[in-house]
């Protein structure tokens, strides 16, 4: 007999309780909602299936977005909201993050807090988190727990923070300096870059391999050459199923990005790649802990964030003003 989804939920945010602790009383915790907003869990569900029927590359852009916002800061939805004088999405390093995910994710916002649901008590940050792990489940990669009661920033990550973001172009030791700065390990860095099973690239992803003499970079150059604007599927095989064969591509040579290539080039990043693609079911185990340990970055907005209650993409006092 199978389980139901909200019990295995349920298990899920038991083991995540002792795997990751929130002593706060009055603080995230993982049933943080029940009592305010019970349906909100099934209310991003409803959402988020809605828009895969329309789009499935909506799932895509949800991943981008949970691992952009969270990666330079911990998670704050501080991607989503326009500072003063910039937002994060208008650096390099977030080109090409998908606006009708974001604009889903404010459009849950809206429903949740509407007065005959739940009122502004629930972030943009947890509704970012639930929406993308309501994504990966749709491919049925096993859910995994995500802290509730997060607060949102109140302005965009500074552009130091956003520059610690890895790059497509990063070699096997920088990928795993670079995550190990946020107490991700190897695993962390090959199982995430797994995304890539349902991800896309522009062109200026990866045309530092324009030079290389392969078929495969041969025939990318070729692709970009008659359509500057194409978007590449990383997954070249299945580019809209969440499966395995992202690691199957790479061992075939069949890799886009330069960062993909060198999880080859590592004997310890290897040893992962090898594995996951000769095992799916503990390919998604690990994501799924992967992304629970991203989803539990420490974050200041902790301590000085707010429920943006008008937009997603605003703090509270910015769109007050501009609406007086």
């Amino acid at each position: 007999m199978g389980w139901s989804r909200a019990a295995m939920l349920g298990v899920i945010g038991l083991v995540a309780a002792l795997m990751f602790p929130m002593p706060k009383a009055d603080g995230p915790s993982y049933d943080f909602h029940d009592e305010s907003c019970p349906k909100l869990r099934q209310m991003v569900h409803d959402s988020v299936e809605e828009a895969l029927k329309e789009d499935v590359g909506i799932a895509a852009g949800l991943l981008r977005i949970m691992f952009h916002d969270c990666f330079p800061q911990g998670c704050d939805a501080s991607l989503l909201v326009h500072g003063r004088y910039w937002s994060e999405t208008s650096w390099p390093q977030n080109k090409g993050i998908r606006r009708s995910a974001m604009a889903l994710i404010d459009t849950i916002r809206a429903k949740v807090q509407s007065p005959d649901a739940c009122g502004p008590t629930v972030s943009c940050t947890d509704i970012m988190n639930l929406a993308t792990r309501e994504a990966v489940m749709h491919f049925n990669v096993p859910g995994y727990a995500v802290p509730l009661g997060l607060k949102d920033s109140l302005a965009p990550a500074s552009l130091a923070r956003i520059r610690e973001l890895p790059g497509p172009d990063l070699s096997a030791a920088e990928l795993l300096q670079r995550f190990a700065t946020r107490g991700l390990d190897v695993a962390d860095v090959v199982v995430l870059s797994g995304a890539h099973t349902i991800g896309r690239s522009s062109c200026g992803g990866f045309q530092d391999r324009f030079q290389e003499s392969t078929g495969f970079a041969r025939r990318l150059r070729a692709n970009c050459s008659s359509d500057a604007n194409r978007l590449q599927d990383l997954d070249v095989t299945t580019p809209d199923r969440f499966d395995n064969e992202y690691y199957h591509n790479l061992l075939a040579g069949k890799g886009v990005l330069t960062s993909d290539l060198q999880l080859l080039r590592n004997h310890t990043t290897r040893w992962w790649v090898n594995n996951f693609a000769q095992d799916q079911g503990w390919f998604f185990a690990q994501f799924g802990t992967s992304m629970s340990k991203m989803a539990h970055l420490p974050s200041d907005a902790a301590q000085y964030g707010e429920i943006r209650n008008y937009s997603c993409f605003w703090p509270n006092h910015r769109w007050l003003t501009a609406s007086a």
